[in-house]
């Protein structure tokens, strides 16, 4: 047994002395105790999912945003059964036209078995779960319904709970909408993971990624029945998505929409946020972005700074975005859109760390960058010796890990790669989410 893990020197040097002792419980014990800290380890890493470098420390992908958890999204999928996602109502018209097409008068919207009157806002309160002493566990929704018809936007933010920059970005949006001006309803959960916010955590308390998890299961884990919850109460019944992100794991995004741009509507929000950078990504099995758009709910993510703290910066970048698309959607009325379009990126890279050591960046978010541009250096804290991080493709700086100590491996530096007269939409290529390949582009880093 020893052999087939690798450790038989391990054993032969420190347990050799118990072999030769005579057969006791009180040396079996802490013996065995011992075996169970080398085995658990490998046996932890069956349920990862293997990543093949393409060489030289990059990884060449159309996304990758998601630190690798000790299980991986396909696996929690498949282990949930999770179910199919279904919308509360049926969305026969295009995004674009929403507003224009909308006939008669506005409704009251029925949402968490409460009624929002047209041309009022309601806070709401959903309850997902229960503490372990039975107290049950809620968080607010922000509901703002409009004197006139017009299409439900949902805005969501801390599905992780140590991104707090969507927090205060669905707060500044929904508390500055005239609900009398408004077409439509805006509906926001500024904390869907309130669990991991108030332990200031990424992850629910048994360390599950709530994002790896949805449509869910209202007979599954703590994790599946939370997004089972959310999405049949309250997603089910928006005609549009958007999700709010930040980097994970002490890296930093620049704003940015994750979208699936084969589409039609995707493409309608994304052209909706003005001067905000777009990163063709297909959705991930499990997370709310995939859920969403498998139920005909169109949906985009916005990445915005990096986890547990407010960037105020990243937070006005964010809201300017939403409050234009709003009124590129004619759910509101301006005079004026915000900046002219960023580029749209279809492939990207992460430039890993080779050697282990301090990471001291040379370029910020948003650097545009050449071929063999120095992106930073690793210096070994001991013996003083410096590598550097240079850029394998011309392109953008979209994403960043902020200075600190890194092993090898580790993801630094995401390069956006800006393409050229592409095809956003393959008329060829099925659309149906739910028939395409589930392995998504995910690797690790910046956290959808």
């Amino acid at each position: 047994f020893t052999e087939i893990l690798g450790i038989v020197p391990y054993f032969e040097r420190y347990m050799s002395a118990f072999c030769l002792q005579p057969f006791l419980p009180t040396r079996i014990l802490p013996s065995l105790a011992c075996l169970c800290l080398f085995v658990t380890p490998h046996l932890a890493l069956a349920g990862e999912t293997a990543v093949e470098p393409s060489g030289n420390g990059v990884d060449l992908l159309q996304d990758s945003t998601d630190e690798g958890d000790a299980r991986s999204s396909e696996t929690s999928a498949a282990a949930e059964q999770l179910v199919d996602a279904v919308p509360a109502h049926e969305h026969d018209v295009p995004l674009a036209d929403a507003v224009t097409t909308a006939e008669g008068l506005a409704e009251p919207l029925l949402l968490l078995g409460s009624e929002i009157a047209p041309g009022s806002s309601q806070r709401l309160a959903w309850s997902a779960t229960e503490l372990f002493e039975g107290v049950p566990v809620s968080t607010p929704v922000l509901v703002v319904n409009g004197s006139l018809p017009g299409p439900n936007l949902c805005l969501t933010a801390a599905v992780h709970g140590d991104e707090l920059n969507g927090i205060e970005m669905v707060r500044r949006v929904l508390h500055d909408i005239d609900p009398n001006k408004l077409s439509g309803a805006v509906i926001g959960v500024p904390i869907v993971n309130v669990q991991g916010f108030r332990r200031g955590s990424r992850y629910l308390p048994d360390r599950r990624d709530l994002n790896r998890y949805f449509p869910g299961n209202p007979n599954g884990s703590a994790a599946a029945r939370i997004a089972h919850a959310l999405f049949t109460n309250v997603i089910a019944h928006c005609d549009a998505l958007v999700d709010l992100h930040t980097g994970s794991f002490e890296r930093a995004n620049l704003p940015q929409i994750r979208a699936d741009l084969r589409n039609p509507d995707v493409v309608t929000l994304t052209l909706g946020f003005g001067s905000m950078v777009v990163l063709h990504s297909e959705p991930t099995v499990g997370t709310l972005r995939y859920a969403a758009t498998s139920a005909d709910i169109p949906a985009v993510t916005l990445e915005a700074g990096g986890p547990s703290q407010l960037e105020l910066a990243e937070v006005k970048h964010g809201v300017k975005g939403l409050e234009t698309l709003l009124t590129t959607l004619g759910m509101v009325k301006k005079m004026r859109l915000w900046g002219d379009p960023e580029p749209v990126y279809y492939r990207s890279s992460w430039v890993r760390a080779d050697n282990g050591g301090i990471l001291l960046a040379d370029v910020s978010l948003g650097s545009t960058v050449r071929k063999g541009d120095l992106l930073g250096t690793i210096t070994d804290p001991m013996n003083n010796a410096r590598s550097e991080l240079r850029s394998p493709f011309s392109g953008r700086i979209i994403g960043m890990a902020r200075n600190q100590v890194v092993m090898p491996g580790f993801a630094a530096f995401h390069v956006g790669i800006e393409a050229e007269d592409v095809e956003v939409i393959d008329d060829d290529e099925p659309t149906d989410l739910a028939k395409k390949s589930s392995t998504g582009g995910y690797v690790d880093g910046m956290s959808e």
